[in-house]
Parts: structure tokens; sequence; C-alpha cells
């Protein structure tokens, strides 16, 4: 996992931290916030999806992931930023790239605001929250949901990989992961 400052310095955890978690794209993101407490505990603050507009261009669909995430980093306030580095399968490279547009765009939002990120390969994340690397969608929306304590899985599933992103990533930033 990768959590720098600009300066390419690591960053020392303070006793509580706030980490926007998103699983980026570029039709649907997830997104999370999760507030990590002085005993490592993690509650959730917001979650959701952004809905971009499918029928406008990528540059256009890309302009709004950069206006929403920077308005959920206005609003929330997040120490960290937490996002999925890219991985693909031969047969999907097209997809990666595509996904590699709006994982970038996440990047210089929080940059820009000057928020750490912390970059979790998709297995790791998967493997953290699941047990497993290669965990399905929906296994993964069972393992939030037990985790959390909520009462229904989260939904859609982009929601659930947020709250496994931000849950991971500050995880791995108080040192329990």
């Amino acid at each position: 996992m990768k959590s720098t400052a600009a300066d390419g310095s690591w960053i020392s955890v303070e006793q509580r931290a706030r980490v926007l978690g998103i699983d980026p794209g570029t039709r649907i993101a997830g997104y999370a916030v999760v507030d990590f407490g002085e005993r490592s505990d993690a509650r959730i603050v917001d979650a959701g999806v952004l809905r971009l507009t499918e029928t406008a261009t990528l540059s256009w669909r890309l302009r709004q992931l950069f206006e929403d995430v920077t308005a959920l980093i206005a609003e929330h306030r997040p120490t960290h930023v937490s996002v999925e580095s890219v991985f693909s399968h031969a047969a999907h490279v097209s997809s990666a790239i595509t996904l590699a547009h709006a994982r970038a765009v996440v990047l210089l939002a929080a940059e820009l605001r000057g928020v750490p990120i912390a970059e979790l390969p998709p297995a790791e994340v998967k493997k953290a929250i699941a047990g497993n690397g290669r965990a399905t969608k929906e296994q993964m929306q069972r393992a939030v949901m037990s985790q959390c304590g909520l009462a229904t899985m989260p939904e859609p599933p982009d929601v659930a990989d947020a709250i496994a992103i931000a849950l991971c990533g500050g995880r791995r930033l108080r040192g329990i992961a």
C-alpha cells in the first residue's frame, strides 16, 4: 500500500482517522466515509454512489467525477483517501484503461485538496475484508454487511466495494491489517 505525502514521505497516523474510500468508475463510482476511533473502531459516516451521465462523453463524465469527489472531500474532510489500484486480465485491457482514467481523476482530486492517498490492490482489499483475494461481489457485500453490523447488504455492489476500500485503508493506516 502506498500512503505518502506530497513530498513522498510516509504518513504518520493520528489517533483518529476519517477515510474516504472510492470505488472508481466512469458510469457509477461507489464512495464511503468511515471514521476510525482511538480503539480502531470503525463507523460508517456516509456511503453511496456517484451516478455519472451515461450518455455523456468520457471527458464529461470524468469532469463530473472530479467535481463530485472534490465535493465529497470538501463536505467530509477526510484525513486520507483510499482507492484501489488498477488490475486487469489480458481480456479486459480496454476496461482497465477506462478505469485508470477514473482513478486518475480521484487521485488528482485528493492531491489538489492535500489529502494523503492510499492505493490498495483489489485482491488485498478482498482478502482483508472477505478472507479471499478472489471474492465475488456478493461475498464482498456479505462481508461488509457482517463486519459493519448492517441489517441489509449494501446496494449496489459499488457501495460495498467502497466501504471495503475505506475499511482496508483505515485498518492499514492504524496498523491492524
